[in-house]
C-alpha cells in the first residue's frame, strides 16, 4: 500500500503533536499500515497481543511510517485494546 500522509488520516492537534486513532490487528500474516478504517488508521502487526509485544511493534511501525523517533510515539489510551489513541510528538506543530 502507498504510504499515507496526514491528509489521508483523521487526526486532532494535541499538546506537542497530533493525536490519531489506531485500530490494531495483531497476529497478522504481515506488518503494515493497511489504510484508514472509519476514523482510525488500521495497522496490521505480526506480534501477538501479549506482554506489550504488539504495542512495541506498533510504536516501531508508526515511528518508521511518519519518520519520527520511537520515543515520539506515545500510547495515550488503549494499552490493552485493539483501538488505541496515539500521540505523535513533533508533527503538525
Amino acid at each position: 500500500m502507498e504510504k499515507l500522509t496526514l491528509r489521508d488520516i483523521p487526526y486532532k492537534k494535541g499538546k506537542g503533536g497530533i493525536i490519531i486513532q489506531v485500530k490494531v490487528e495483531p497476529r497478522s500474516s504481515r506488518t503494515e499500515v493497511a489504510g484508514v478504517h472509519g476514523e482510525a488508521l488500521k495497522v496490521k502487526l505480526t506480534a501477538p497481543p501479549v506482554e506489550g509485544k504488539a504495542n512495541k511493534q506498533l510504536i516501531e511501525v508508526l515511528a518508521d511510517h511518519f519518520n519520527i523517533k520511537k520515543r515520539d510515539v506515545e500510547v495515550l489510551r488503549g494499552e490493552t485494546g485493539r483501538l488505541k489513541t496515539i500521540l505523535l510528538k513533533g508533527i503538525g506543530d
